[in-house]
């Protein structure tokens, strides 16, 4: 079989085209480029930045080590216009963007593996260094939770398209992140103590936000003012640490107020969601229904999923305590007791709290 794989210079896309190739199948890599100079950037190790040139040439030796073809493509034009494009719209709304779920589907699943094809690659299928895994269930094609759950990328794969699933492979879905780097060490791989990058971007995100700061106010729930910020953008639902102001208990970010500029203030209670509804649904082993949905949840990338939840018609009721910190913007994918996604789609601003 003849596979692709997406090689970002780092070592699980590394480790990920070795085991493949090893496997006794064709291989060619390819990495998006992303960088073309217009912002500044930084020194961060980042999936766009200013550093991006030297994680191509790593990618370019592995690739010669390998014996393997290599590509670049260039999706610079593409990622600024809807992936940077969206994570300025989206903090100026006041919500927490989520700029790796969209990249995935529309971008490293979807222009990346058509734009090679276009240039005149042939593959059979698409694989890259996720942790994460595919099933069947019930006729349909579903993400699975990683073996390793402590590196578990299921999250940010759960718009992918029955086609994109289709075509894709996940070479590290059953390792763990120790014996990817043992593998990589043991081979010699340049990237097998490479740190893995930890951010979208590498520099002060401001920049891609492109707002001047705008002085506001930081209030609580009775609308007594705290303190004050200088951009409503630099906050999500949640945060405690950063906040400027101070309570006789510890406070948290319960509602970012864009159209006013202001910060809404809380006690760790008071930032917990017990409903919140969630839009832009993409359905995975669940087929769309508009029937109720008992399921475990991630409101975050990070952690195990949480729960029990039920969903019905976009409208998510946690039982129990409710959840802590439910940020607009970010996604909320739905897990069966498997690991296996269900659905998921984009938090909405809560309606409960003024």
């Amino acid at each position: 079989m003849k596979v692709a794989v997406g090689l970002s210079g780092g070592v699980d896309s590394s480790v990920a085209a070795m085991l493949l190739k090893e496997a006794g199948h064709e291989v060619v890599g390819v990495t998006m480029k992303l960088w073309k100079g217009t912002f500044r950037g930084g020194p961060r190790d980042a999936c766009f930045g200013p550093g991006e040139a030297e994680d191509i040439e790593r990618a370019r030796a592995l690739a010669a080590d390998l014996g393997i073809e290599y590509r670049t493509i260039d999706c610079a034009d593409a990622y600024e216009r809807s992936i940077v494009g969206a994570f300025r719209a989206t903090s100026l709304r006041g919500e927490t963007p989520n700029p790796c779920v969209l990249c995935n589907a529309a971008l490293k699943f979807g222009l990346l593996p058509r734009l090679a094809r276009e240039a005149g690659l042939s593959f059979d299928r698409f694989a890259t260094g996720h942790y994460a895994r595919i099933v069947e269930a019930g006729g349909r094609l579903a993400v699975r939770r990683a073996a390793d759950e402590k590196k578990d990328q299921s999250y940010f794969l759960y718009r992918l398209s029955q086609e994109q699933l289709a075509m894709s492979m996940f070479p590290l879905g059953e390792t763990t992140k120790a014996e990817v780097r043992r593998l990589a060490a043991g081979r010699g791989l340049a990237a097998a103590d490479k740190p893995d990058s930890q951010d979208f971007y590498s520099g002060d995100r401001d920049e891609l936000i492109g707002e001047e700061p705008r002085e506001g106010e930081i209030v609580d729930l009775s609308g007594r003012v705290l303190g004050c910020h200088c951009g409503f953008w630099n906050f999500t639902v949640g945060q405690r640490k950063g906040l400027g102001a101070f309570g006789p208990k510890p406070l948290y970010v319960v509602r970012i107020d864009a159209c006013r500029n202001r910060i809404v203030l809380g006690t760790r209670e008071e930032a917990v969601s017990r409903e919140f509804r969630v839009d832009d649904m993409r359905w995975m082993a669940q087929p769309q229904t508009e029937d109720a949905i008992e399921a475990f949840v991630k409101i975050r990338s990070t952690g195990a999923p949480l729960g029990h939840v039920t969903l019905r018609n976009g409208l998510c009721t946690a039982s129990g305590e409710g959840l802590f910190g439910v940020a607009p913007g970010q996604s909320a994918v739905f897990y069966d007791e498997k690991g296996v996604i269900l659905c998921g789609g984009v938090i909405q601003k809560r309606e409960d709290v003024k």
